[in-house]
């Protein structure tokens, strides 16, 4: 018998189209496993409202359980609560900076409207002297950064609240 904790063992291993480095586990995707009936129902939540790769996760998903003979899925998307960044794990954050993608900080990022954009640390020299370059990075969620002291540019994940 398959039990919740194997499901997520198995979607722990399911990686995130968009940033393959990390598993929608880390990101916080997924967030809930209960059984249903002889199967398991999945709740998940995207990043944002309109993220692309939702339905690419919702087939890994059913992929990846598939794999373990676990064919009786329903997988349920909530937009409520929101995602936000605070729930990408400390691993998840460890590896988006060893990717070179510099995690969120702490502030929601509400440059474009109200003040400077935020003191982002360098992912690869840890230098804080950094310059926001387009509030858009190679995706949505993303902004991108330069460098002032290695003069390298990254991509930064924006802080969501």
């Amino acid at each position: 018998m398959v039990t919740e904790e194997r499901v997520w063992e198995i979607l722990d291993q399911v990686s995130d189209p968009e940033i393959p480095v990390l598993t929608i586990a880390d990101l916080g995707i997924i967030r809930s496993i209960s059984p249903q009936g002889e199967g398991f129902k999945i709740v998940i939540t995207p990043t944002y409202s309109g993220c692309p790769a939702m339905r690419v996760i919702e087939s890994e998903i059913e992929l990846a359980l598939a794999k373990e003979g676990i064919t009786d899925v329903t997988i349920e998307t909530v937009l409520s609560p929101a995602w936000t960044t605070d729930w990408i794990s400390e691993n998840g954050r460890k590896k988006l900076e060893e990717y070179g993608i510099a995690p969120p900080v702490d502030e929601p990022d509400k440059s474009i409207l109200f003040a400077d954009a935020p003191t982002v640390p360098c992912p690869k020299c840890h230098s804080s002297n950094t310059k926001m370059v387009s509030l858009f990075g190679s995706t949505a969620c993303k902004a991108h950064y330069q460098c002032n002291a290695c003069f390298e540019p990254f991509d930064y994940f924006k802080c969501l609240k």
